[in-house]
């Protein structure tokens, strides 16, 4: 299984995507994780990656394509592989498609979660509050979902578009969230 995973901030991606990853026996690629990864490892592309975040800057959407097609030449991917985190927006979207025709590994599901906002808020607060964590405000959080917003949600009418996508309702037990993540994928 080839998909990716959809999502605002908090609406549980990397929670499900664990559970998916060790349902499917397939690996999960968080484009965070392998962002760091590829700096610690001290890779052409984890150096150059590490100067643009020095100075302040979001890493270029070249870099990480290159970060992505690197990690899915590896063996472990050969049956699938959850990518969350990526795209973030339709150019990245259209350079993963590009990519996987590349490579003869289209994806096969594109999964969304969908939660509303203000119920995004309350966990992501609740969850600073048990963890400490100062950056999750609701004011922080507020915009960051004005962000996702502005330019991760239009890759959902991409997906949507192409008639790939699955929206599943994110709200509920995990259980019951995975359940319907599962039944979206046919599974």
């Amino acid at each position: 299984m080839r998909l990716v995973l959809l999502g605002p901030p908090g609406s549980g991606k990397g929670t499900q995507a664990t559970r998916l990853k060790d349902e499917l026996q397939i690996p999960h690629i968080s484009t965070g994780d392998l962002l760091r990864a590829e700096v610690a490892a001290g890779s052409e592309l984890g150096l150059a990656a590490k100067e643009v975040m020095a100075r302040g800057e979001l890493v270029s959407d070249e870099i990480l394509l290159g970060m992505i097609r690197s990690r899915l030449s590896r063996e472990d991917v050969a049956n699938g592989f959850i990518l969350d985190g990526y795209p973030r927006n339709v150019a990245q979207a259209n350079a993963l498609e590009a990519l996987l025709a590349d490579i003869n590994q289209p994806l096969q599901a594109v999964v969304q979660l969908d939660v509303a906002n203000e119920l995004l808020v309350e966990r992501i607060a609740g969850r600073a509050k048990a963890e400490g964590r100062e950056d999750d405000n609701p004011e922080s959080v507020r915009k960051r979902l004005q962000v996702y917003s502005d330019s991760t949600a239009p890759v959902i009418g991409f997906y949507e578009g192409r008639g790939s996508l699955a929206k599943v309702d994110g709200v509920g037990s995990l259980d019951e969230v995975f359940a319907r993540i599962m039944a979206a994928l046919g599974k």
